[in-house]
């Protein structure tokens, strides 16, 4: 089941032709969204900054907007069946959403941290502050990193500076405070990132937005991830090229986190 192009299809395959520029380049944006006390309208929900993003990414591309009463009545449709959208838009406005579950062990990652590990530095993200349909490299990052057992890809530049993961923005605490790497450094602006950014500011708690350097990390107490699915997973170790590094998922600071998502 999904929505595309105002309708919905009862069916796992989807008809596209072969010029299309979203199946030979991955001329496409998306967002993936979670859908809270099945309202688009719930704050954790964050529809309008979903959309927003979207839009932005459309205007800079220069592509066709599309038609968004459509759009949300396509989201309103798949999420009576799947708590996950994944809203993708073509060059030419067309919508296609998709829905999904959440991951079966997510409780058990949020509880206790998962693993992540330092991806090949090739595998760095096209065009970082758009969310398209190239992601390839993300993907394959990730792929490369399960094979010794890790969870989530870190990516990082070519100073060896730490950027996000495979799917999120990173978190670390240490000195008294948050820390994440500034959109400066070629990150995605995640959704949920800016709006726990926010939140934690205006409980005048200090958020430093500052390179993550080889040298900082080894300073953070606990680190985690955030996306718009999982909220907030702490990493509780990071498989390096010379080693490993050790970091506590159970840190009281995650009480604040998770404190934005009740």
């Amino acid at each position: 089941m999904f929505w595309y192009d105002g309708r919905l299809i009862q069916s796992q395959t989807l008809e596209i032709d072969i010029s299309n520029p979203g199946l030979l380049y991955g001329a496409t944006v998306f967002t993936t969204l979670r859908v809270y006390g099945n309202s688009l309208e719930h704050r954790l929900t964050n529809w309008y900054s979903h959309c927003d993003r979207l839009q932005h990414s459309l205007q800079t591309f220069a592509w066709q907007q599309p038609d968004w009463g459509r759009v949300r009545e396509g989201a309103q449709i798949i999420m009576a069946h799947f708590p996950v959208l994944r809203i993708t838009i073509f060059p030419d406005g067309r919508e296609w959403i998709t829905g999904r579950v959440l991951p079966v062990d997510l409780t058990e990652q949020q509880n206790n941290g998962i693993i992540a590990a330092f991806a090949p530095p090739e595998f760095y993200r096209c065009l970082p502050s758009h969310k398209t349909g190239n992601y390839l490299s993300t993907w394959l990052a990730r792929a490369n990193v399960q094979q010794v057992g890790a969870t989530e890809a870190i990516l990082v530049d070519c100073q060896g500076n730490w950027l996000e993961t495979s799917t999120g923005n990173l978190w670390g605490w240490r000195d008294g405070c948050w820390w994440t790497p500034p959109l400066t450094a070629g990150i995605l602006p995640g959704v949920v990132r800016a709006q726990l950014l926010q939140w934690l500011l205006d409980r005048q708690q200090q958020v430093r937005e500052e390179p993550w350097t080889a040298e900082l990390v080894l300073g953070f107490e606990a680190i985690a991830i955030s996306n718009s699915v999982v909220e907030a997973v702490p990493i509780h170790t990071v498989v390096q090229p010379l080693g490993q590094l050790e970091y506590n998922p159970h840190h009281k600071c995650f009480s604040q986190i998770r404190d934005y998502f009740l």
